[in-house]
């Protein structure tokens, strides 16, 4: 019994020293430019860019097969961030996301719903949960609210409806200039 169990010791102690080795000798490297650029991405896999996700959208960009402002989500400060790395030049951005609209999720009508499989194909992070010809339902934690699940559903049984506002998601407003302030302003200086 003791010869057996030192045996397996023995064993596992050569095969652990010969994958650590086999990681380092033939550790595969990756493109320095593309994990840079993977980080500065906001990782919703969302697939506006044309990209499956956030990893292959940099790997084009490090190759210089993409344009630098296919990303909606990170809008345009991650696209100046994205050119100051590749060198690119800035362009505009084909759409803009208004930074005051609040965030929306995708809501699936369940008495409505026809169990057709489309949006769930179409979904990118897998945020909808069901089977053919059954009722599907939204994974809120999941849901990017990218919203390509809508305009596939033969039914329109998919909407999209804010995030319910709670303690957790609540920021801030942005400071600005109020009407009161500017009219004693312009009050005093006359």
């Amino acid at each position: 019994m003791l010869e057996a169990i030192l045996i397996f010791i023995g064993l596992a102690i050569l095969f652990g020293l010969l994958l650590g080795y086999a990681s380092i000798r033939f550790q595969i490297e990756g493109n320095p430019v593309a994990d840079q650029i993977d980080k500065i991405l906001p990782q919703t896999q969302c697939g506006q860019c044309g990209y499956p996700g956030c990893r292959p959208y940099a790997d084009a960009l490090a190759e210089g097969g993409s344009e630098v402002n296919l990303c909606i989500p990170g809008g345009n400060e991650v696209m100046l961030q994205i050119s100051e790395i590749t060198g690119l030049e800035p362009k505009e951005m084909d759409e803009v996301v208004d930074d005051n609209k609040p965030k929306e999720l995708a809501h699936i009508n369940e008495d409505l719903c026809i169990g057709c499989t489309l949006c769930i194909r179409e979904c990118p992070v897998d945020a909808i949960l069901g089977a053919t010809k059954l009722m599907h339902t939204v994974i809120e934690k999941e849901c990017t609210g990218c919203e390509k699940c809508v305009p596939v559903c033969p039914v329109d049984c998919i909407d999209m409806q804010p995030v319910p506002l709670t303690m957790r998601n609540w920021k801030w407003p942005e400071p600005g200039v109020y009407p009161l302030a500017a009219s004693k302003t312009e009050g005093d200086a006359a």
